[in-house]
């Protein structure tokens, strides 16, 4: 039974690394794609606070599937190496969060303040 936990666990692991990687890359590829567009309103900083916030949010998301995958590759029987990846993980993936939060508020703010001042 150990081993089939274990192949499951694997081909979790795996799935999840690919969407991790897949999440990065197309992500990546957006922001290259929009600054290019935008290439001559590029010193707008709403427009450089967007194509971060969405490629912070798309990071943060990729960081969940890396943890999803540790703790499937640690779920069987977990080394004290393999926990400590998994621990720098969780706080790496944590304060990204707090700080994309904190900007995502500060973005929120930029938009009322925007739309206040238009009334």
């Amino acid at each position: 039974m150990e081993a089939v936990v274990d192949a499951l666990a694997t081909h979790v692991a795996t799935v999840c690394e690919a969407v991790a990687v897949v999440i990065l890359a197309v992500a990546a590829l957006s922001a290259v794609v929009r600054v290019a567009r935008n290439w001559r309103a590029y010193s707008d900083l709403r427009l450089k606070k967007d194509i971060w916030l969405g490629f912070a949010a798309s990071i943060v998301l990729a960081l969940e599937f890396a943890l999803a995958a540790d703790i499937a590759d640690t779920i069987v029987a977990p080394n004290w190496e393999e926990i400590g990846q998994l621990a720098a993980i969780a706080a790496i993936r944590t304060i990204l969060n707090l700080f994309l939060e904190r900007d995502l508020e500060a973005a929120r703010a930029m938009r009322l303040e925007g739309e206040a001042a238009t009334e």
